[in-house]
């Protein structure tokens, strides 16, 4: 019931990725019931086979995130419910993103050895792209969770992406040792410990859209302001090129000869082609979706989940902080 134009993209999503990928996933369907199936008439999909599970309450997109996550009733309290109890093997929400954090930790926990679960966005670059975490789900953390993120973002980028020795990089205003703020200066040498990390140091923001690494660490509210700075940029390259175009005559004309490489570029600059950010650090499979999520991005999320799920990404990120001792804090 989550984002904002309600179940109609959510069921045309399923369809298209049921059509994409027939028989690789089961999905189910939690919100209110009655409007759920109104969608799937709308959008001629009655024979969509999915399981609905009905869920009376909503979560208002402005709603506190701490209210929210003690509302069971609710389509996000229900879908956290069936996670926990093995019902479904990943759950996926469009929703209000404080609220599915909230409602994810207090109803699945964490894993063994996570402090704090993180939000980790993909960032189209130069190279194949890089992990940016954490992009929201924490304002404030300590540099132990920082070397967490690292491990949890280097695992995710290993399995998920198919990064052999995946380079990892903290976040800061310059590449020197001496650069950045107290955080920075305290997780450096803990990261330059840390095992099972291909640790490469400092990395400045144009580093992630260079190539540079495949994974970078930072604070939630720094990594949301990345985020969201990229996503604006994003759209304002694509729009003044547009309008670039449609101004100049010759320019159209010469558009037409460009125009694969222009399906291409958009393509790679897409958010959607992605679907959502994963919440990782939490006892279960969790993604987050863009609250304007059309049906190609639910689409798009769906194969990512089963991609995460049948890579038990889980596992190896419990694993892997195991394994370095990482203590939660």
């Amino acid at each position: 019931m989550g984002g904002d134009f309600g179940p109609v993209p959510v069921v045309e999503g399923a369809a298209l990725a049921f059509r994409e990928s027939p028989g690789r996933f089961h999905l189910t369907l939690v919100g209110d019931e009655t409007e759920i199936r109104s969608a799937m008439r709308r959008a001629h999909a009655e024979d969509l086979p999915v399981e609905i599970v009905h869920a009376p309450e909503k979560i208002d997109m402005g709603a506190k995130a701490a209210a929210a996550a003690r509302k069971s009733g609710s389509s996000l309290g229900v879908l956290t419910t069936l996670h926990k109890e093995r019902k479904v093997d990943a759950i996926f929400s469009a929703g209000n993103t404080g609220a599915v954090v909230a409602t994810a930790l207090l109803g699945l926990g964490r894993l063994e050895g996570v402090s704090r679960p993180a939000l980790a966005a993909f960032f189209p670059n130069v190279g194949h792209g890089a992990i940016v975490l954490d992009v929201g789900a924490n304002a404030e953390v300590k540099p132990n969770m920082l070397v967490q993120f690292a491990h949890m973002g280097s695992v995710y980028a290993r399995y998920q992406l198919g990064r052999t020795e995946p380079r990892v990089g903290l976040l800061s205003i310059g590449e020197e040792d001496s650069k950045g703020n107290q955080l920075v200066q305290e997780a450096l040498p803990l990261l330059r410990a840390a095992k099972h990390l291909n640790f490469i140091g400092n990395v400045e923001g144009r580093d992630i859209f260079k190539g540079t690494c495949d994974v970078v660490v930072t604070d939630g509210f720094t990594g949301n302001v990345v985020l969201k700075t990229a996503e604006s940029a994003a759209s304002f390259l694509t729009n003044a090129v547009r309008k670039e175009i449609k101004a100049d005559p010759f320019a159209m004309f010469g558009a037409l000869f460009m125009r694969g490489a222009f399906k291409r570029l958009r393509g790679q600059l897409d958010w959607e082609e992605y679907g959502g950010v994963p919440l990782l650090g939490v006892d279960g499979v969790c993604f987050v979706g863009h609250g304007s999520s059309g049906k190609k991005a639910f689409c798009s999320a769906i194969r990512t989940l089963t991609t995460f799920v049948d890579k038990r990404v889980n596992e190896h990120i419990r694993e892997e902080i195991q394994s370095d001792h990482v203590t939660a804090a």
